[in-house]
């Protein structure tokens, strides 16, 4: 242990701790710009550097390590000076248009340009001019912003391994870039959106939808319908100052139904059939030699990294659409009917914590109920912003209801926002249609946490199913390049793009730390805990819509509504 002081204050800490680490343990705040909880050290933006005593030079805290004896000081004049003159070399170069910016109070610089009292800045600034990446339906870039933090580079690269960022030039030229030196759209880019996380400006961001939703509202010949995902209610309250998981589910409803929407229904509906369709599609592999192991296939930032990087096991793919996609079919077709409205009036958003969604709407094989199935994605954030937009106070808001059909939904589809709830539920539904016996306990522990790749053997009446889980496409890569060698010893595999699963998703609030995200899967499985239902087929609307449309799993309207197929995408980057 090492006996050091900072600020005065005596402390302990073991070897290799760097005065950050120690700072924090002292209870000292010590700000930064290029620091990320979950990622190597860079100590490029040197905001966090400190005085230790003996030495000429500023340190940077984030990278120096402590030595038994050291005595640090984190905010004397010297060091208030020199943390003010950095910021005022960075803002010299950013543009000053907080205002209209995406981070608008949501900004690391900015948070330390207020806190540092930058008011008149000395420096004359000067912007790039550089012209904004919109290549893409689900993320921007705005190469101006960019202070060349390498924060998404690294989550990119090494989170993801993706490598759809990199470093161009050096110095005062340096900027982060799609690699390919095109624009994302031409990158390996799989708009998961993790970088929007790991940005601490406003360099990179969702595409916002909200002004084509309004402008539906306003049109009184459409009908908007509304789908929302597992993982947005229990991530929504951050963004709209209540703890994590607080808001109720009809509360939350009833919120929707103020700003305008005409029918609120869920995600987890379809996230109920997709285990049944998913479920009978598995079993159909094990008994009749189809290719296994077979992949999820909810995640559409998984199915483009799968398109891209690993076009031959496309057949491994799970042919089911994404409950998104589902939804969005059946809402036009389904739904329609059985409200008796006009199809072509209906304007289906669905509320996501997933910016990829907002490509995978676009994509040209999601039109099956002979429309484009989902008009617009929304992100979590987005409708915070919206909720904010509209002025509501949710402790005065009295609850509301789901509209009928397609709003009813189990424990088993809650858990589809977090890493393995899409296995645990398949699972549970699986066991009981394959023994025929009732499953007492329903929950899988073995495939919860926050453990990278996970795994479980489950024994169905003498079969023995081997599965993996996987959260981060680092760590998907690790079981595909298994798959891809012929050695992988599993029949079933879920991936999720994201690190935690959809609780994590590049659309939620943001967050730079896997500790949030560890707390919104605690909040999923407790709900899941106080669901009446918890196994997917037991979901009475779900029995309904199979007795009076779809008829059967797997059958020929449901292979036209629910099912997909996928495209090889690696051929460009070769």
């Amino acid at each position: 242990m090492n006996n050091i002081i900072i600020d005065g204050i005596k402390i302990s800490v073991p070897d290799n701790t760097t005065i950050m680490k120690a700072a924090e343990m002292a209870g000292v705040s010590i700000p930064t710009l290029c620091y990320h909880p979950d990622q190597a050290v860079k100590a490029n933006c040197r905001v966090c550097v400190c005085e230790v005593e003996g030495d000429k030079l500023l340190q940077p805290a984030c990278s120096h390590t402590v030595y038994d004896g050291m005595v640090v000081k984190t905010s004397s004049p010297k060091i208030i000076e020199a943390r003010k003159t950095i910021l005022e070399l960075i803002l010299a170069n950013h543009p000053q248009d907080c205002l209209s910016c995406i981070r608008n109070e949501n900004c690391e610089l900015q948070s330390l340009a207020a806190e540092y009292m930058i008011r008149d800045n000395p420096f004359e600034n000067r912007v790039r001019g550089l012209k904004k990446d919109l290549s893409t339906p689900a993320l921007f870039r705005d190469h101006d912003k960019c202070i060349v933090c390498n924060r998404c580079v690294e989550v990119c690269s090494v989170t993801q391994t993706v490598h759809a960022l990199g470093l161009e030039k050096r110095g005062n030229q340096a900027l982060v870039v799609p690699s390919m030196g095109k624009e994302l759209i031409e990158s390996p880019c799989i708009m998961c959106g993790q970088c929007i996380h790991a940005c601490p400006v406003g360099a990179i961001g969702e595409v916002e939808d909200i002004d084509r939703l309004l402008a539906a509202i306003a049109d009184p010949e459409t009908v908007v319908v509304t789908q929302i995902a597992p993982a947005v209610r229990l991530a929504l309250g951050e963004e709209i100052g209540m703890p994590t998981g607080a808001l109720p589910m009809e509360v939350f409803v009833a919120g929707l139904k103020h700003i305008g929407f005409d029918h609120v229904l869920h995600t987890n509906f379809t996230a109920d059939l997709t285990i049944i369709e998913e479920g009978n599609e598995l079993l159909g592999r094990l008994t009749n030699g189809g290719t296994l192991p077979m992949f999820t296939s909810c995640s559409p930032g998984w199915i483009n990294f799968c398109e891209t990087f690993y076009p031959d096991l496309l057949d491994n793919l799970s042919t089911c659409k994404s409950p998104q996609q589902m939804f969005g079919a059946l809402v036009k077709t389904y739904w329609a009917e059985r409200m008796g409205i006009p199809a072509e009036k209906i304007f289906s958003v669905s509320i996501m914590p997933c910016v990829a969604k907002k490509y995978e709407c676009t994509r040209p094989e999601m039109n099956s109920s002979g429309y484009q199935d989902v008009d617009i994605v929304l992100t979590t954030r987005e409708i915070g912003r919206l909720f904010r937009l509209s002025g509501i106070d949710f402790s005065k808001m009295a609850p509301a209801e789901f509209s009928p059909w397609m709003g009813e939904y189990s424990g088993a589809a809650v858990i589809f926002g977090a890493t393995g709830g899409v296995m645990e539920a398949a699972l549970r539904t699986v066991y009981e249609v394959v023994t025929k016996e009732t499953l007492e306990d329903v929950n899988f522990t073995d495939v919860r946490g926050f453990a990278g790749i996970k795994e479980a053997e489950v024994d169905l009446k003498g079969t023995k199913v081997k599965v993996a889980i996987a959260h981060g496409l680092g760590n998907a890569r690790k079981l595909m390049e298994q798959v891809r060698a012929g050695d992988s010893p599993y029949h079933f595999i879920e991936i999720m793009a994201c690190p935690g699963g959809c609780v994590g998703g590049g659309g939620q609030p943001i967050t730079k730390a896997n500790e949030k995200r560890m707390e919104r899967l605690d909040a999923i499985y407790i709900e899941d805990e106080s669901m009446p239902i918890r196994k997917s087929h037991e979901n009475e609307e779900v029995k309904a819509i199979y007795a009076d449309f779809l008829k059967e799993p797997l059958g020929h309207r449901s292979h036209e509504l629910l099912h997909t197929h996928y495209r090889d995408k690696g051929q460009k980057f070769l």
